[in-house]
């Protein structure tokens, strides 16, 4: 079974993903974190993320794993744990341009087909129902108001996590700087030439500005009865 969980920057999607792969018996595969890796192998070796034949040598040639830990899922680039690292600003700032690079997307997403291939998947970023896995038993287009993702952001990266309640105080003038850096990505990734941001014909559009992290979750069970099942629903 195929999961596939599109939406922009801090609409939820990777907390979403990782739970419903948890009650489901899925294998999360966070595609956003592939680029990301992408983005940081590139600023640790110095490559513009601008200079499209560099960084296509880049991801060509880098290493990436999903590894299971306590805390969900670590991603390891060329044996080194980066979970951390490749949510950074600088990360953030870098990796549209490194994801709209066509070679880049073609490696990307050969790769994340090949762990669809090896077993049930749920998978989140932002063509996963359009280009990654067309035929997807489920397709949800998960979007939020830039208001709402900034506040998730910004919380998130205080090491807070607004979806188990888990908040904490950040700074104003930081919260700004995200909305602004949310907006920005959002225009170019909807309007880039390569896999542009945008919902599939036949996705289930959610918008969870207002709904809780249990309602977004249940609204997607609630999509498939074999997602309800495996889930262990009353109602499956």
């Amino acid at each position: 079974m195929i999961v596939a969980i599109d939406g922009p920057s801090g609409s939820g999607k990777s907390s979403v993903a990782r739970e419903i792969a948890r009650r489901c018996d899925l294998t999360y595969l966070d595609t956003g974190a592939m680029y990301r890796s992408v983005a940081l192998t590139c600023l640790e070796r110095g490559v513009d993320p601008d200079d499209a034949e560099a960084v296509a040598a880049v991801a060509d040639g880098v290493r990436i794993e999903f590894l299971p830990s306590e805390g969900g899922q670590r991603v390891v680039v060329d044996g080194t744990d980066v979970t951390s690292e490749i949510r950074t600003a600088e990360v953030e700032r870098a990796v549209s341009a490194v994801s709209a690079n066509p070679a880049v997307r073609v490696t990307m997403v050969a790769l994340q087909r090949r762990f669809g291939e090896e077993g049930d998947v749920v998978a989140e970023g932002r063509d996963i129902g359009t280009v990654v896995f067309p035929a997807a038993d489920v397709k949800v287009f998960l979007s939020a108001s830039p208001e709402a993702r900034a506040r998730r952001r910004a919380v998130q990266r205080q090491g807070g996590n607004l979806a188990t309640g888990d908040e904490v105080a950040v700074d104003a003038g930081d919260e700004q700087a995200i909305l602004a850096d949310l907006v920005r990505r959002d225009t170019y990734d909807s309007t880039r030439e390569t896999s542009p941001l945008r919902p599939a014909d036949d996705a289930a559009r959610i918008d969870s500005s207002e709904l809780s992290f249990e309602e977004v979750v249940e609204a997607i069970l609630a999509l498939s009865p074999e997602l309800a099942a495996r889930a262990g629903r009353a109602d499956a």
